[in-house]
């Protein structure tokens, strides 16, 4: 959109996919005038990346180093002027250097179940699906505020519809097959589940630290905290302290289990 908007056209990366300091400089050096460089998580650049980043975002330059020991020589380049977009779900891992040097910060939330419902109307066109109206809501209600997991709950509906009905999408069908998937009323999937029983049945609703919770459920650390966690945060069902996380009293609720305060 802001490409569009620009006239320009976008050149789009991500962070692991840039590991050594000359395929930045590639990137930089054939953007044209005006161009937008996105980098999707930003925040997994290598250090050497970002200090080559640098000078190219303050004054559209860059220094790159050939050769080695005596032979090692400075070549420098003009970049044309460019606009760079970072997107990151962990801002507080990108290095105060980088994150000084970018002009604006905003923050993206989730979608609301309306947003999202004309989202899942405009693909459901797209794809020659037939759906009904709050049959697109229920699919927005469960995808989480996040569009491309309302564009995927979609495509399950619609293969359900087709084998198992006559394939309109309506609320009953909706309902059948994201059952059949194992996501609930509150778009929570299996592994969201399993995360909130974990810590209600083996550690007595927590806290617990989030390497035992992993060690537990065998999953990487990493994975419930950028995968899991930030939902079940949105929507009260978890909390985190100090201590470690904890379910709540709506988590026992939503999961059927009686609640039991520790405090008492």
């Amino acid at each position: 959109i802001i490409a569009h908007e620009m006239g320009t056209n976008i050149i789009t990366t991500s962070g692991p996919g840039i590991e050594r300091a000359g395929d930045l400089v590639g990137i930089l050096t054939n953007l044209n005038e005006g161009d937008v460089l996105f980098i999707d998580e930003i925040h997994r650049l290598s250090k050497t990346i970002e200090e080559f980043l640098y000078p190219a975002m303050e004054n559209f330059k860059i220094d790159f180093i050939i050769d080695k020991g005596p032979y090692a020589r400075t070549i420098k380049f003009h970049l044309k002027r460019f606009t760079l977009i970072g997107a990151t779900t962990r801002s507080g891992l990108l290095s105060a250097p980088l994150r000084a040097r970018f002009g604006m910060y905003y923050h993206l939330d989730f979608y609301t179940p309306e947003e999202l419902s004309l989202i899942v109307t405009r693909s459901a066109g797209l794809l020659g699906i037939l759906i009904e109206k709050e049959a697109a809501l229920e699919i927005a209600r469960r995808s989480r505020g996040t569009p491309r997991i309302a564009n995927r709950l979609l495509r399950r509906v619609r293969d359900y519809s087709q084998v198992k009905a006559d394939g309109k999408i309506t609320v009953e069908i909706v309902h059948q097959a994201l059952h059949q998937e194992g996501i609930d009323n509150l778009g929570l999937g299996n592994l969201d589940r399993k995360v909130l029983l974990t810590i209600i049945q083996q550690y007595r609703g927590g806290p617990v630290g989030i390497d035992s919770l992993a060690a537990t459920l065998n999953e990487e650390p990493d994975t419930i905290v950028d995968v899991i966690e930030p939902y079940l945060l949105k929507i009260g069902l978890l909390k985190r302290t100090r201590k470690g996380r904890e379910a709540t009293e709506l988590a026992y609720k939503h999961l059927g289990i009686k609640y039991h305060n520790t405090l008492l």
